[in-house]
């Protein structure tokens, strides 16, 4: 099961998981620093399939240990459709497993969760950003 958290996102919201809330499918992924150009392409990669996404009942969420500030500059600037969420103290992350400890940030993992909470798939592969959004795409 995945584990229940409230982050704050962009716009300065409250974003509340509660595992085991029924619902449709959560693409959770987690990632380690705006601005930079893997997670720039990954950003881009769900933004670009985010309608497809929505068509198999999945919601995108990004996380990373950066503010809310610099997220929401990143997701204006690259017209983001989908939230956010600030982990500055690791502590999601960690519950997640993906806190690299040496670096302090979020290693690019990604999960999608059916609406009951539960881990369908798990995708880590920090150099291979644009395959995160396929793989959630393949458990629609």
């Amino acid at each position: 099961m995945a584990p229940s958290f409230a982050l704050f996102s962009t716009g300065g919201n409250l974003f509340r998981f509660n595992s085991g809330a029924t619902g449709g499918k959560l693409v959770l992924y987690f990632y380690p620093k705006d601005f930079t150009p893997g997670c720039t392409v990954e950003a881009c990669s769900f933004r670009d399939e985010l309608s497809a996404l929505a068509r198999l009942g999945m919601e995108v969420v990004g996380i990373s240990v950066d503010s809310v500030i610099s997220h929401e500059r990143f997701k204006r600037e690259l017209q983001l459709p989908f939230e956010l969420l600030s982990d500055t103290n690791g502590d999601v992350s960690r519950m997640y497993g993906v806190y690299n400890r040496l670096l302090k940030f979020s290693n690019r993992v990604t999960f999608v969760i059916d609406g009951d909470g539960k881990i369908l798939s798990i995708t880590k592969n920090m150099f291979a950003p644009k395959k995160h959004v396929e793989a959630a795409k393949s458990v629609g």
